[in-house]
């Protein structure tokens, strides 16, 4: 991200450039920059759109290879192409492109073995973007508030995390939802965090967990419920417990190495301000019952699968099993 930043400052650029990874937002935040710095919005005769894996090659080459009219440069945007997960020549093209010529790509998924991404990295400049780091998205959100005129505290910002997730445009959206409900007020409050924001199924099944290890049954036949009335199917709740009981079980194994949040929750795969909680949540299961939770999970998912239980009735028996007292 630094070296596009760079770019833009400068009025540089790379003849390639390739934007991937997991976190759509930042994607689509750099392929905006770098599309109004290499090429002015109005310029429509320089610029070229291609999307989906349906892509002519031989006329993005005919267009690459066209001088630009009247303009420095001739800016080519590439998306979802799939051209990184499959074999083609296009790498071979971008040896002999003009200089007068420029090409985003941008896609979800590559293959860093695919000799088209072996060129772009080599000629110009790939970008894996995957989201922030936890210090970063935590200054990218109080600045999105602090430019509206909202303040929140650290406590509920990681509040405001747990209950909506990491992904950077549904957050946007959050708060943009937050600033209009908030009105007056300067301060974003957890009751407006309860009262406004959608919670990610994800945060559900954090708090049903939690309702299972307190063997609160009720409370964990609640969430349940509450995820069936908005259209959670049984099988994807399940599959979400089997990864939480999952992640508690690597957690309480990394637990007697001693070892930093951070490199925990890159261990693991989750975000670092999630770590102590999860930590939090193992010490309510004794023993062994995490893995015989698991254990339990993947028999009745396959008794779902060959039809010796229906699918909510079997999740539901597993809530109760493991909420019991006895």
């Amino acid at each position: 991200m630094k070296t596009i930043v760079a770019h833009i400052k400068e009025g540089k650029f790379s003849p390639v450039y390739l934007l991937y990874g997991q976190e759509d937002y930042l994607r689509l935040l750099y392929r905006d920059k770098l599309r109004e710095a290499i090429l002015p919005p109005e310029d429509t005769m320089n610029y070229s759109y291609f999307e989906g894996k349906d892509i002519d090659l031989g006329e993005v080459e005919s267009i690459a290879d066209t001088v630009p009219f009247f303009s420095e440069q001739r800016l080519i945007l590439i998306e979802n192409s799939g051209l990184f997960k499959k074999q083609n020549d296009f790498a071979d093209y971008l040896k002999t492109m003009p200089d007068t010529t420029k090409i985003i790509f941008v896609e979800a998924e590559v293959d860093k073995r695919n000799k088209l991404f072996k060129a772009v990295k080599k000629l110009g400049t790939v970008a894996e973007l995957n989201g922030l780091p936890e210090k970063d998205l935590k200054v990218w959100a109080a600045a999105y508030l602090k430019k509206n005129g909202k303040n929140i505290t650290e406590q509920n910002l990681l509040y405001f995390f747990q209950k909506v997730g990491v992904d950077m445009k549904s957050l946007e959206n959050e708060m943009d939802k937050l600033i209009a409900y908030s009105m007056d007020e300067t301060i974003i409050t957890r009751e407006m965090l309860d009262e406004v924001c959608v919670e990610q199924t994800e945060g559900k099944i954090f708090q049903m967990i939690d309702a299972i290890g307190m063997k609160d049954q009720d409370q964990a036949l609640r969430l349940y419920y509450d995820l069936l009335e908005v259209r959670e199917k049984p099988m994807s709740i399940l599959f979400l417990i089997i990864r939480h009981f999952t992640i508690l079980n690597q957690l309480k194994d990394l637990s007697r190495l001693g070892l930093a949040a951070g490199e925990v929750a890159s261990k693991v795969g989750i975000p670092p301000f999630t770590v102590r909680k999860y930590q939090s949540q193992v010490k309510n299961f004794k023993g062994k019952e995490i893995i015989r939770n698991l254990e339990r999970c993947v028999q009745v998912e396959q008794e779902i699968k060959t039809g010796l239980l229906l699918d909510q009735i079997g999740v539901e028996l597993l809530i109760v099993e493991f909420s019991g007292t006895v």
